[in-house]
């Protein structure tokens, strides 16, 4: 590729717009172009690093032995409405008509249509275990999308969906995929995390997502600083807590005065008691399906802890939860926020296992003013679902080993999911099984969010001149400058070069355009290509070319005709 005939307009100016580093450097160097909000187009160097994602995810995929198909982008609402997420899944999903006033939408993900097509084609157990496949552009309308190729509304996803015969079957297709993933990223030469995760809205009873390591990621990862336990912050757990200690005197239920005190830290002060023997009770509105949809619950957590409102939801079986405002809870229930606590409420109530163990704690007494002391859990009040509820915080312990727990910042760029037999119910898919009964399909679905690589990839591997990009993700391998456009010399021995690193099969981009040498070395520096070769002054006077990586920035000087087998060396070396 010559870079005077393509399509690359580099910039120095940092777009107003970008807010992170991969936003700034993709369109600094010409990878992509917005279109509208969350929408880009991919330019010749950014589709090529595209293709690089996908030709290695290609691979693992058949090593694996999923198919690929390609499934539609726009869905039929009645599939949406047969699986129960046509209401659920929110404003995401981009709805309209078609002209027959058909509801559909555009695909955010493909649950419904894989089911459907395994359902009408998968008809006996003797076809299973099946894992399809597809690498296709979804929809979601983000409210706010931002980062660039980050949180965008359109993006390019490899989706793939698992059907099995059962619990077993599904579990050995669940470990292949997660071998899979763990060979694709490492692969991308990304320094990535799999942690324990929630299932969101795809639903399902198990979860694990990819994050790769950057300050600028949207997600906190929870890791083990003395074992691998790693885990989102939604999801992650801490060290069991212990039982009271035996031998303690319960203290008497008694109601205090506690006037103006709605905080925990101000009740603390006030009884003079650490805020860790305060019951905090948090008041939330759940939304489910059944015969009730609705219904407020209280949430207790230790005052010095906070509710993770992903846990309760879990906890709960719901569809949603959601917090109230202290005026909707006296609207709603006539209690004052602030002194709200278990003894006596007449809500159901959800405990952490924490509130569980306390001894002679504080509560709200559900009148203004009024706290109670001396409340112990199992005397005083009922719970009629406990488990873990708690944000999880600094200092925390590890569930697994018991070291310490710390957080770090991480980009989500690939999920796995166990479905079990969630939308295959739903939507009665089923098979003839050894005895001739039709059982639902055991299934889980597999994404990869191949767009959000490339952003991912460069929040990792960036300096101040410019992107660095590993070689297994380069658009190409080698960037070749000719220094000399008007030197007959150097002109020739740069064409002689780059006509025999294409024959070499290496992936070259010859700058060949009238700049100046310091622009050329800019936009060689911002491009991230691995591997520069400058056919230059040092060439004039001794004959030598000059090879640097950018990476390392180490230089090395080669006659001519010993550049070919050292850049091959170098991207053998780099891709092994």
């Amino acid at each position: 590729m010559r870079y005077s005939k393509m399509l690359l307009p580099t910039s120095k100016e940092v777009p107003a717009e970008a807010e992170v580093i991969s936003h700034q450097l993709l369109l600094r160097g010409g990878f992509i172009r917005k279109l509208t909000a969350g929408v880009y187009s991919y330019l010749p160097l950014g589709l090529m690093a595209l293709r690089k994602v996908t030709a290695i995810v290609r691979e693992e995929m058949k090593r694996a032995g999923a198919q690929e198909i390609l499934m539609p982008m726009v869905q039929p609402g009645d599939l949406w409405m047969e699986s129960g997420r046509w209401q659920h899944y929110g404003p995401e999903l981009l709805r309209f008509r078609d002209r027959n006033e058909r509801e559909c939408c555009l695909s955010p993900t493909q649950e419904e249509v894989a089911t459907d097509l395994a359902r009408r084609e998968l008809l006996s157990y003797r076809q299973l275990p099946v894992n399809i496949y597809h690498i296709q552009t979804k929809y979601r309308d983000e409210m706010r999308p931002r980062f660039g190729l980050m949180r965008c509304r359109e993006f390019i996803m490899k989706d793939a969906y698992s059907f099995d015969a059962d619990d077993e079957g599904a579990a050995r297709s669940y470990e292949n995929m997660r071998v899979a993933y763990n060979r694709i990223f490492a692969r991308l030469g990304l320094d990535y995390r799999m942690v324990e995760a929630d299932s969101g809205s795809i639903g399902g009873s198990y979860s694990h997502e990819f994050m790769v390591l950057a300050d600028a990621g949207e997600d906190t990862l929870v890791l083990c600083r003395d074992c691998s336990y790693a885990a989102n912050v939604e999801k992650a757990m801490v060290a069991p807590v212990p039982a009271p200690a035996a031998g303690v005197p319960l203290e008497e239920l008694r109601k205090v005065a506690t006037p103006g005190t709605k905080k925990v830290a101000t009740v603390a002060e006030f009884l003079k008691v650490p805020p860790q023997q305060i019951i905090k009770t948090m008041i939330y509105q759940i939304e489910r399906d059944g015969p009730e949809p609705r219904e407020f619950v209280a949430a207790l957590v230790r005052g010095d802890r906070e509710v993770q409102t992903v846990k309760l939801k879990n906890l709960l079986g719901a569809n949603e939860v959601n917090s109230l405002t202290e005026d909707q809870v006296w609207e709603f229930l006539r209690l004052p926020v602030g002194f709200i606590g278990p003894v006596n409420l007449p809500l159901r109530v959800v405990a952490d296992s924490e509130v569980m163990a306390m001894v002679n704690a504080v509560a709200g007494a559900n009148e203004k003013g009024f706290h109670y002391q001396g409340v112990n859990p199992e005397r005083d009040f009922s719970v009629q679902v406990t488990g873990d509820l708690r944000q999880i915080a600094a200092g925390d312990r590890c569930p697994h080993c018991g070291g310490l727990l710390h957080f770090r910042e991480g980009i989500e760029v690939g999920h796995i999911f166990k479905l079990g037999a969630r939308y295959s119910e739903a939507m009665n898919a089923t098979f003839q099984d050894r005895e001739g009964r039709q059982r639902p399909f055991i299934m889980g679905c597999y994404g990869i969010g191949v767009s959000r690589i490339l952003a991912a990839c460069i929040e990792q591997n960036h300096d101040r001149n410019g992107i660095i990009f590993p070689m297994p993700l380069a658009p190409v391998q080698v960037i070749l400058l000719n220094l000399g456009l008007e030197d007959e010399a150097l002109t020739s021995a740069a064409e002689e070069l780059y006509q025999a690193l294409l024959a070499a099969g290496v992936e070259v981009l010859f700058d060949d355009r009238d700049e100046r040498p310091g622009a050329k070395f800019k936009d060689a520096d911002l491009l991230g290509i691995p591997l520069r070769l400058t056919v230059g002054r040092t060439f004039k006077q001794e004959g030598l070319v000059e090879l640097r990586e950018r990476k390392s920035g180490e230089t090395t000087l080669l006659p001519v005709d010993q550049v070919v087998a050292a850049v091959q060396a170098r991207i053998r070396r780099e891709l092994a």
